[in-house]
């Protein structure tokens, strides 16, 4: 069956703590969403990260790595969590991906793996 991912975008500035009201609206209705796609067989993996400006980028130029602080790409909106799952088509991953925009209160992207 075809994967998917389906990210979450927030402002590059998102507060990652749970101890809000509607942190905790957010995590409960994320959480029952999860609940429904184990259930069915589509969830696969997912989870939140960390602000961008937590990430390391690491990069190759010839036999030379270097490591610097920050995100890769300096933009106003940051990819703050994802879900991998498996759907039987586009359709059925972008209803799926209209569940999670609803239950995360964040856009949400849906981009099809390679097949092999």
């Amino acid at each position: 069956m075809p994967q998917y991912l389906m990210s979450v975008w927030h402002d590059d500035d998102y507060d990652t703590g749970f101890d809000t009201p509607d942190a905790q609206r957010q995590l409960a209705k994320v959480s029952a969403l999860n609940e429904e796609m184990m259930g069915v067989g589509a969830w696969v993996f997912g989870g939140g990260l960390r602000p961008a400006s937590s990430a390391t980028v690491v990069r190759a130029a010839g036999s030379e790595v270097s490591m610097i602080d920050g995100p890769y790409a300096e933009t106003k909106e940051q990819m703050g969590g994802f879900w991998v799952i498996e759907a039987a088509d586009l359709d059925a991953a972008l209803q799926w991906a209209a569940k999670a925009t609803v239950a995360c209160e964040q856009p949400v992207e849906v981009r099809p793996f390679e097949s092999e």
